[in-house]
């Protein structure tokens, strides 16, 4: 069986390992076609079980998995190792603790530091970027922000993305700018937001933001799409990728 993946295009340290999945691949029956990694969105949990063990073939250990609240909580990986912990994001400063989040039209945010001592992954709305959901990672890291390198997965794009007057008033003034109007309705841009909210914490190396899961029915899980979807996951770590025993694809960081 052969799964893509979606590599981030970002000059991480070497010891930094990452990832994004997509639904290629995997044992999930409609409507949850593919690599489904998520376990409460109604498939059969059998399924599940086998993607999630075809995600391991590729991950030096199971993920830290969370219980994702659309917060603004971030924990260590210590934390979260004991039981699934109602959280957002998730960090490591040891070699081979994956951080992992689930998305379906969210924003993946992954986040490393320079020397290559600390990761983190982060699962972000547009409930957890308007409350802080980044800022409280960067806030969890204590890096100054030079040190900071961030990507921006796969996640619902400008275009495609509509919602009503109560999400715009959610978001400061200032992010404005990434929410235009369309008719009665708005369109929000997730990956422009989350670059604002990190140039403002003085973040300058900042990549990614090109997929969306919206527009690539083949390749992406959509719940504003589909209704019913499963689930992509984000992960990183630290230490040596996986030797690989499974066919695998890369996608181009562009989306071709």
């Amino acid at each position: 069986m052969t799964v893509e993946l979606v590599i981030p295009d970002w000059p991480a340290p070497a010891g930094v390992q990452a990832f994004t999945t997509t639904r290629a691949g995997g044992y999930s029956k409609s409507p949850f076609n593919g690599l489904n990694l998520g376990a409460r969105c109604g498939d059969d949990p059998l399924s599940v079980a086998k993607n999630r063990k075809e995600l391991l073939s590729r991950l030096p250990a199971e993920p830290a998995w969370l219980q994702q609240v659309h917060g603004t909580r971030v924990i260590h990986y210590s934390q979260a190792v004991a039981e699934e912990s109602e959280a957002d994001g998730l960090i490591s400063s040891s070699p081979g603790q994956v951080c992992a989040v689930l998305t379906a039209d969210c924003l993946p945010v992954l986040f490393c530091n320079r020397s290559g001592s600390q990761v983190a992954a982060v699962h972000a709305g547009w409930r957890g970027l308007a409350q802080g959901v980044l800022q409280s990672a960067l806030n969890k890291m204590n890096e100054t922000p030079r040190e900071i390198i961030a990507w921006l997965g796969p996640a619902i794009g400008p275009e495609k993305y509509e919602v009503g007057d109560e999400v715009r008033k959610a978001f400061h003034p200032a992010h404005e700018i990434h929410i235009v109007k369309q008719g009665n309705r708005w369109l929000l841009d997730l990956a422009g937001v989350a670059r604002e909210v990190l140039s403002e914490a003085g973040i300058t190396a900042i990549y990614g933001g090109h997929f969306c899961t919206f527009s690539d029915r083949d390749r992406f899980f959509s719940y504003r799409r589909d209704g019913i979807s499963g689930r992509m996951a984000s992960v990183i770590w630290l230490g040596a990728p996986k030797v690989q025993s499974q066919p695998q694809s890369i996608v181009a960081e562009s989306g071709s």
